[in-house]
């Protein structure tokens, strides 16, 4: 049976927008909640592995990796399934990933784990916004992206803390069950309150070659990142990775140019403004992620704290950012997105610099701080951004558009935690 929006709001009445927003956002709260709670359990799972941060980075990396390559399959997924198959799907393989990271006897299978669920998380975040956006009158579409955002960057703020109180009351591998409740509360809502449709007629098939080519370049870029420390930067095994990523992503780059490709919109880049909002998006990718990453190592390693102090650090950021997201996106609509842009970026250098003056003897409230101003930063950056490179575009390519923007920041995020472990080593 398929079930339109319309038919679920004859349905259920106006109260249905709630319950399709309270799903989809449960399901994401659990994805983006996952992609930051393994982060607090890197020093745990180096010392049960007997590996160093060049292996134990994977767990994150692996994830936003494949993450970032599934995001460019969401929509041939739901043109195939549907909204309400496809998030159910998703489900399911992501919680097939979680078991078999909690469950894995060697680094290799918790790894393995997490790229899984990386790829399943992929489709869920493009596909829980088209499903909000659509069910609130246009007028009251704003408010909905802000609690899409503001569930995303809470979900950030509490999965350190969590995961901490979860690795020193139980341990490491608990991190990997966390999100599993409130999946399977998301997988039952999904067949009530997620639209159903039919495969449309005469669907656009997929760009298989072209997918492929670009997973092999992202695949032998972190993993020439990964190794060149331990096997040398000249040795012939990393700069053979390193022309093979260049190699495929060359042969994806010239795929996309032709007629009928369907991945991403190379023509897009010819729009200067655009292309710099994904310069931009490249650089906050790698920012955010990076400072996720390293907080909880940084405070278990260098200064000592248990997981859960450690994973305490990002929290009052975090809050803070919740606080400062509707006034962001208020900002730039009053001012020039670029403008809140810049004062978002110096905040962000900022909390970096102080971050660079931290040693063992800092105080928690002081790292903290560091870590808030940061925090701050970002939240500015991120509704303007997405501002800036959606208002440089026409109306045609604005789904596109927003597909690009996040690929940029994920793979930023990717490249980021891969490239700062190599200098941490």
């Amino acid at each position: 049976m398929a079930d339109s929006i319309d038919d679920l709001f004859a349905r259920y009445g106006p109260a249905y927008r709630w319950l399709a927003t309270a799903t989809g956002m449960l399901g994401f709260f659990s994805v983006v909640f996952s992609s930051t709670v393994v982060n607090v359990a890197v020093p745990q799972v180096m010392g049960a592995f007997g590996v160093g941060q060049d292996k134990a980075q994977f767990l994150a990396t692996a994830f936003l990796a494949t993450m970032t390559a599934s995001l460019l399959l969401n929509a041939w997924i739901v043109d195939r399934l549907g909204q309400r198959y496809a998030f159910i799907v998703a489900m399911v393989g992501f919680a097939a990933g979680s078991l078999l990271s909690a469950t894995a006897a060697s680094l290799e299978l918790v790894i393995f784990g997490r790229a899984m669920q990386g790829l399943f998380s992929g489709f869920v975040q493009p596909l829980v916004m088209v499903l909000i956006f659509p069910v609130f009158l246009p007028q009251r579409r704003g408010f909905a992206m802000g609690i899409f955002s503001m569930g995303t960057v809470f979900a950030l703020g509490v999965a350190p803390a969590l995961g901490g109180m979860m690795i020193d009351t139980f341990s490491w591998r608990w991190v990997f069950l966390a999100p599993l409740p409130m999946m399977v509360a998301a997988f039952f809502l999904a067949f009530f309150f997620i639209p159903s449709r039919r495969r449309a007629a005469g669907a656009a098939g997929f760009d298989w070659p072209g997918y492929g080519f670009l997973c092999v370049a992202m695949f032998a870029l972190m993993t020439a990142i990964a190794n060149g420390q331990r096997e040398g930067w000249t040795s012939d095994g990393i700069l053979g990775w390193f022309a093979l990523a260049l190699a495929a992503a060359a042969i994806f780059i010239a795929s996309q140019r032709r007629p009928g490709a369907a991945l991403l919109n190379i023509a897009l880049f010819r729009n200067t403004r655009f292309t710099l909002a994904i310069i931009v998006a490249l650089a906050f990718g790698i920012g955010n992620f990076c400072t996720i990453y390293l907080m909880p190592v940084f405070g278990q390693i260098i200064q000592q704290y248990t997981p859960t102090e450690a994973g305490f650090l990002l929290m009052p950021g975090s809050l803070l950012a919740m606080l400062v997201l509707p006034m962001s996106g208020k900002m730039s609509d009053i001012f020039q997105p670029h403008k809140v842009i810049m004062v978002g970026l110096v905040l962000l250098a900022a909390g970096a610099g102080l971050m660079a003056t931290a040693d063992t003897h800092t105080m928690f409230w002081n790292v903290a701080g560091f870590i808030l101003i940061g925090r701050v930063g970002l939240a500015l950056v991120n509704p303007s951004l997405n501002t800036a490179a959606m208002q440089a575009l026409p109306p045609q390519n604005l789904q596109q558009g927003a597909g690009i923007l996040s690929f940029a920041m994920l793979l930023g995020g990717a490249v980021g935690i891969n490239t700062l472990v190599v200098v941490l080593e």
